[in-house]
């Protein structure tokens, strides 16, 4: 017997395998970067179909196997609208960058919090607002793996809230910050 672990996740990519299977690129709360397989997902009576749509956060049931990890149910949370085009570009660009640089699976509490709290205001927030929360975004990315300090991030860019009023912050310091970003960048050699 398999034990059914629950935790929240957000769902950064996915592609089709067999005839109605689809694998899942999650980053979770408590297990990091993951690949899950959901069975029958692609069906129009499934369950979980809605909640595992790209961009999406969701409350999974995930059962670890011989094979891997596989998706055992799926509630939804939240979701950036199909219509919000620049939040899901955003939140896409920030998935691509999760994908390259978190390895293997490994809770880390602030990451998962700093990607949850930034695509959240991807979906509420305006479009004047994205491109100061992609750069925090990202800062933040890079201060929870180690390619950015604490220093270089900004000790109020660590924990200000994705909100507009504290967006101020990050556009008063925006070109220090993407400098740093931009060199963090180029040192991961990714």
């Amino acid at each position: 017997m398999y034990q059914k672990y629950h935790t929240d996740a957000l769902v950064l990519r996915s592609y089709e395998h067999g005839e109605a299977d689809r694998v899942f690129t999650l980053l979770t709360e408590d297990f990091g970067l993951v690949r899950a397989r959901a069975s029958a997902v692609r069906r129009e009576n499934s369950r979980m179909r809605y909640a595992l749509q790209v961009g999406a956060r969701a409350r999974l049931s995930l059962i670890r196997g011989s094979r891997g990890w596989r998706i055992a149910g799926a509630e939804a949370k939240d979701r950036i609208s199909p219509e919000n085009v620049s939040g899901l570009g955003v939140f896409a660009r920030l998935s691509a960058l999760l994908e390259r640089l978190v390895q293997g699976e490994d809770t880390n509490p602030y990451l998962f919090s700093s990607c949850a709290e930034a695509h959240a205001a991807c979906a509420t927030l305006s479009r004047e607002h994205h491109h100061l929360i992609e750069l925090l975004a990202v800062a933040r990315v890079l201060y929870a793996l180690g390619y950015l300090s604490e220093e270089a991030l900004g000790s109020a860019a660590v924990s200000t809230a994705y909100e507009s009023a504290s967006l101020q912050v990050v556009a008063e310091s925006g070109r220090e910050l993407l400098s740093s970003v931009n060199k963090a960048l180029q040192a991961t050699q990714l």
